[in-house]
């Protein structure tokens, strides 16, 4: 078979298909060149799952009938020079309105705030103007970009996409994740008639960006975010990261942008799984968005036909500052939980219809469970009658004086032990019911994390060194690392191109399978850059060790125990979580529980 060249349109075709793959891709590549504009607002419309129509208008700088001729031709673009090392616009390769219109019927219109406003149609890559068109008033800038029947020139691309509702909710995040990137910008979206979004500027970036937060993530997120601000080799991250009891089954609710940029990149997911280690279990996530700024030169965009992936010059530099940042700003939270745990036992709380309370429920002869009488302070006296030692040389044997009022600490004063497993205190507009064992728990694995830390990691050698027998590129990526490995108890060499020579193992892990660890670790340090198995095996020992050295559900404490327990929780950072993400105390507000029966 012969070589031949392809014809135009055909070429035109296959491009298209790597740029705009569904009607999200269209209206993300006509959202950033309304952004290149100077937009100060940007509306979104789509119908048939954007098939049907996808309309951008914006309030840009707009094109003369010249620029506007050379929009739709492949590769000509106002926003890149021959410097691909320093790119500081969203879009900078000149394809996206070729590619669009090669595919369906395009209609550009746009003016400049001193010139008249034209027009240039675009079908399946056939160029018809620019003509005179009647758009805005004299003054009055920026751009219409109307795409029609998309993909109706390459009908077999409308056989892969999926339903209307699948394309409407791609559209849908697309716009939110430009809008999280830009609070200073006014986005609306109107799908098949119905407007969806809303959103007017906000007047400060920063502050300003967590309620454009709130309005996208969510209220419950921004009331249960913790700011993030690191400076790293002049590298900026700020941002927003949920606290570890505000979490989620996917990673759905996690962004990371750059320069301004959305991006889904890997090293996101491996950083965060690296900082929250400590506070989640493995299948669930944390809720933040983590806003990057970087020199542009330290980042290459142009690595996918969608821009959605970036290349950090030294991703380890990235990495490393996402996890200090995010450790940094999840220890300034001290024992913050949740707010929706409380909201969720509030709810669980509340009187169904159709209950019916039991003759034993108030009356005369009713019991409280909390001793004689109904007040808290024959439970308090119930307390202070307990008399069983926390373990000896403990911190939480220190005796603590107790007021009969309430406590002015967070967490406030001990007033009962209920079912020898929940410690309920109240604070002065509420109260507190604690899980003692997942409290301790807690507070006993950030003292062991502490020690570790302080005094490094005990390592055991091997009486035989152990060769493991890897592919050469995992022993190449463990023996890069090895420096690492060795803070962290497992010390190794290469041993030849196909194996690694293990001399001294963590020996708080005991026997282990090591080839399987090393294979982990090589697959780890491919991911995300770091050596997370062996960073979750030791933290999982560690957790097991201070479950098992912790007060137990079932235990009875007394008044001083447990008011010790309450202030070490207070003073220590993460103790409003166990070590599994779940919350170690609900807080309940006066007010909420006036509510609860009807006083308010």
């Amino acid at each position: 078979m012969k070589i031949r060249r392809l014809s135009e349109g055909t070429v035109n075709r296959i491009a298209a298909g790597e740029v705009v793959e569904r009607p999200a891709s269209a209206v993300k590549e006509l959202v950033e060149n309304a952004l290149d504009a100077g937009a100060r607002r940007i509306d979104v419309a789509a119908s048939g799952g954007g098939c049907g129509l996808v309309l951008v208008e914006d309030d840009g700088e707009g094109m003369e009938a010249d620029d506007l001729a050379l929009a739709v031709e492949r590769h000509a673009t106002s926003k890149l020079t021959d410097d691909l090392s320093h790119i500081t616009t969203m879009g900078f390769r000149g394809e996206a309105l070729p590619s669009i219109g090669a595919v369906a019927r395009l209609s550009i219109v746009s003016r400049t705030a001193q010139g008249e406003a034209h027009e240039v149609r675009v079908q399946a890559g056939r160029i018809d103007g620019p003509m005179p068109a009647g758009f805005r008033a004299a003054g009055q800038s920026g751009t219409r970009v109307e795409v029609r029947e998309l993909f109706f020139a390459t009908p077999a691309r409308l056989k892969f996409l999926k339903s209307v509702r699948s394309e409407d909710l791609a559209t849908l995040d697309t716009v939110k994740r430009l809008a999280m990137a830009r609070p200073d910008v006014a986005f609306a979206l109107t799908l098949d008639g119905r407007r969806i979004l809303d959103l007017a500027a906000e007047a400060d970036l920063f502050e300003g960006r967590l309620q454009r937060l709130a309005r996208l993530m969510g209220r419950e997120f921004s009331d249960n975010a913790v700011p993030v601000d690191a400076l790293r080799e002049g590298v900026r991250l700020r941002g927003f990261a949920g606290v570890p009891t505000y979490n989620r089954a996917n990673a759905q609710m996690q962004f990371l942008f750059v320069n301004g940029r959305p991006v889904r990149d890997k090293l996101l997911v491996g950083a965060v799984r690296g900082a929250y280690a400590d506070f989640l279990a493995r299948d669930r996530h944390p809720a933040l968005a983590l806003f990057l700024d970087c020199d542009p030169a330290f980042v290459d965009v142009n690595v996918h036909p969608a821009k959605t992936e970036v290349r950090f010059r030294d991703p380890g530099l990235v990495r490393g500052l996402i996890v200090f940042a995010l450790k940094q700003a999840l220890h300034a939270a001290g024992h913050k939980a949740s707010t929706t745990v409380a909201g969720d036992a509030l709810e669980a709380l509340r009187p169904h219809a159709g209950f019916t309370p039991s003759p034993e429920w108030g009356g005369p002869n009713a019991r409280s469970t909390f001793g004689e009488g109904s007040g808290y302070p024959a439970a308090f006296e119930a307390a202070r009658d307990f008399q069983a030692p926390l373990l000896t040389g403990h911190p939480l044997a220190a005796r603590v004086e107790v007021a009969d009022t309430a406590s002015s600490s967070p967490l406030g004063a001990a007033r009962a032990q209920l079912h020898e497993t929940y410690i309920v205190a109240q604070t002065a507009d509420g109260i507190v019911i604690v899980d003692q064992h997942a409290a301790h728990e807690r507070l006993t694995y950030e003292r062991m994390k502490k020690a570790m830390a302080e005094g490094g990691i005990a390592r055991q050698p091997l009486l035989v060194p152990e060769v493991v027998d890897l592919d050469p590129a995992e022993v190449e990526r463990i023996v890069a690392r090895s420096g690492e490995l060795a803070e962290l108890g497992l010390v190794v060499e290469a041993f030849g191109h196909d194996a690694v020579l293990v001399r001294e193992t963590p020996a708080m892990l005991g026997q282990m399978d090591l080839k399987g660890l090393l294979r982990d670790l090589a697959d780890d340090i491919a991911e995300s850059g770091a050596a997370l198995s062996l960073k979750e095996r030791l933290e999982e020992v560690a957790g097991t060790l201070a479950c098992h050295t912790s007060v137990r559900a079932g235990r009875r404490l007394t008044a001083d125990e447990m008011n010790a327990l309450l202030r070490e929780m207070e003073a220590t950072p993460h103790s409003g979580q166990c070590n599994h993400g779940r919350p170690t105390y609900v807080e309940l507000k006066l007010s909420d529980i006036e509510r609860l029966f009807g006083r308010r």
